[in-house]
Order: structure tokens, then sequence, then C-alpha cells
């Protein structure tokens, strides 16, 4: 009976080893893909503030200049090209100018259009950027827009 007592299980066995380290390993890959998609979800939040941001700031430069809205700052939504826009001031082809390369320099691949109407003192204005696809399907970028309509 003495000899039973003596023969404890000294250690731990190598299966329990095993074991102990795919249970770490599988968490902290687990901890690894939270962490990752959390960064993505971050980004893209961060990029709708930022375009967020813009579209106040090209309406607040609207409602400081509001002379002859058709004509000055009126430029295709889709084109975003700023020689399409008939802008007449000076004044306002720099501030169309300065929006659109802020929005091209913090947005990916980053466009912006602004459509106003004299008539009814209305501007649509529309931003495009490209931003990772976070659904998992089909591509890895999406075209994300943001089209604001505001009164003036």
């Amino acid at each position: 009976m003495n000899s039973l007592c003596l023969k404890r299980q000294q250690g731990v066995g190598l299966i329990e080893v095993l074991v102990t380290l795919l249970i770490l390993s599988t968490s902290l890959i687990a901890l690894t893909a939270l962490q990752t998609r959390s960064l993505q979800f971050n980004h893209g939040s961060y990029l709708r503030s930022q375009m967020n941001i813009y579209a106040y700031d090209i309406l607040e430069r609207i409602r400081i200049n509001p002379v002859n809205l058709n004509a000055d700052y009126t430029s295709a939504p889709v084109a975003f090209d700023i020689k399409s826009a008939r802008v007449t001031t000076p004044q306002n082809k720099a501030d169309i100018d300065d929006w659109r390369r802020n929005i091209a320099s913090s947005l990916p691949d980053g466009r912006g259009g602004i459509v106003c109407e004299d008539t009814n003192k209305t501007c649509k204005i529309t931003i495009t950027w490209n931003e990772a696809n976070t659904t998992g399907e089909g591509a890895d970028v999406v075209l994300s827009t943001f089209e604001y309509n505001a009164r003036l």
C-alpha cells in the first residue's frame, strides 16, 4: 500500500501541453482576426467622417460667396473634372480647386462634384472614394458614394 502512495504523477504530460498550445493558438488567431476587422471598420468610419467634414466645408464656402450659384458652382457630379465646372469668379474657382485637392489627398481615389440651383437655392454635393470591402464578398475594393443635399 505504501508503494501505491509513492507513485504519484509528477509534472505535466506531453498531451496536456499540446492541448493547451492548441487552445491558446486558436484563441490568438481569433483575436488577431477580430483586431483586423476592428481596424477595417474604424478606418471606414474615419473616411466617412472626413467626407462629412468636406461636404460641410464646401457648403460653408458656398454660403460665404453665394453670388450666381448656378453659374459659379455647378460641376458635373460624375465627371469630377474641374474643367467641366462653370466657374466664373476667381474665389469660387479657388474654393472648388482647394476642396477637390483636399478630397483627393485624404480619401483613397476621392472625387467630388457639386450641382447648385440658383432658383431654389439648393446644392447637391457628391463625394466618391474607394473603400475596403468589409462584407467578404466580391472585390476587395468598393466604390462608396455620398450625396448630400442642402438648402442654402
